[in-house]
């Protein structure tokens, strides 16, 4: 069985995880908005997004969502951050198949680094936002 397991992932291209700075219609305050972004050509598949936040001091909830597939250029709305969580660590565990292979990433926001005035334009969306590391 471990011969069926590739020993070094291949580097993740194309995919990314970023958080628009949006109005939200509803309740009438701009918010931040976290997206899955595949701008390959191809569909990436079993998509399986972990989000958490911390520090030192606090851990926010876990939360995990799965997407059967997301074509290629193409989005997915994951979340939207509360501004209480912007005083920790965002962290999005991105796991996928494309062509057969499993790809995985973390993507990061680090404390107080979602900040409006940091914000440019977003591949595949009409919005600004920022770029997860």
């Amino acid at each position: 069985m471990k011969k069926d397991i590739e020993r070094d992932i291949p580097e993740v291209k194309n995919v990314y995880v970023v958080a628009s700075f949006e109005y939200n219609k509803i309740f009438k305050v701009e918010e931040w908005t976290i997206y899955l972004l595949n701008d390959n050509s191809e569909a990436i598949e079993t998509v399986l997004i972990v989000s958490k936040g911390e520090s030192r001091t606090k851990k926010t909830s876990v939360l995990r969502k799965k997407l059967e597939v997301l074509p290629g250029k193409s989005f997915a709305k994951l979340e939207f951050l509360h501004e209480d969580v912007l005083e920790v660590e965002n962290i999005f565990q991105v796991t996928y198949f494309i062509d057969g292979k499993l790809m995985h990433k973390d993507f990061k926001f680090p404390k107080h680094s979602l900040k409006s005035k940091e914000i440019k334009d977003l591949p595949l969306l009409s919005s600004k936002g920022i770029i997860a590391d």
